[in-house]
């Protein structure tokens, strides 16, 4: 999906509280570092500053639907993960389990993206496993998966030509 030509459907979903907790955190470490040795606030600004980018990193999810395939990407484009839809056996709205939290997550039988909320939607792919991804709008993103996905046609009609990315990355 380079160049985003080809896209049916984007989204981008942005968790509000991880800048707020970070926020809250950098004026708490501020307070502790200017109370003690230069040694203790150097490394809680060290710890900061990385739990800072971290954070940020995982505060915003962007989906994007097309060319036979689905995208999930977390802040600047990292972590990101990429499936084709002829790949996809099967789409469901769930709604997540409140332990399952936030971020990257290892869920039963597969993986999570979620940023912010319980509503997602679900892939079963073809190797048994799944993916989740967190949305604010899950009857949209799976109704466009839905549409791309008959969009290619059955498995027969699909080119075999062995291109594992349809998107030329």
């Amino acid at each position: 999906m380079t160049g985003r030509s080809g896209v049916t459907y984007r989204s981008t979903q942005s968790a509000y509280i991880i800048p707020l907790v970070l926020a809250v955190a950098s004026v708490a470490a501020g307070f502790w570092a200017a109370s003690t040795d230069d040694d203790a606030a150097l490394i809680a600004w060290v710890v900061l500053a990385f739990v800072t980018i971290v954070g940020f990193m995982f505060s915003r999810l962007t989906v994007l639907v097309g060319k036979g395939q689905v995208l999930a990407e977390f802040g600047l484009g990292w972590p990101r993960r990429r499936h084709r839809l002829d790949e996809v056996t099967g789409i469901e709205q769930v709604r997540n389990k409140w332990w399952h939290g936030w971020g990257l997550r290892w869920i039963p039988n597969g993986t999570m993206f979620n940023v912010w909320g319980l509503d997602a939607v679900e892939l079963r792919l073809e190797s048994g496993k799944v993916f989740r991804i967190g949305t604010d709008e899950p009857a949209q993103l799976k109704a466009a998966l839905e549409a791309e996905q008959a969009r290619l046609g059955p498995p027969s009609m699909l080119d075999s030509s062995g291109d594992d990315d349809p998107a030329g990355d």
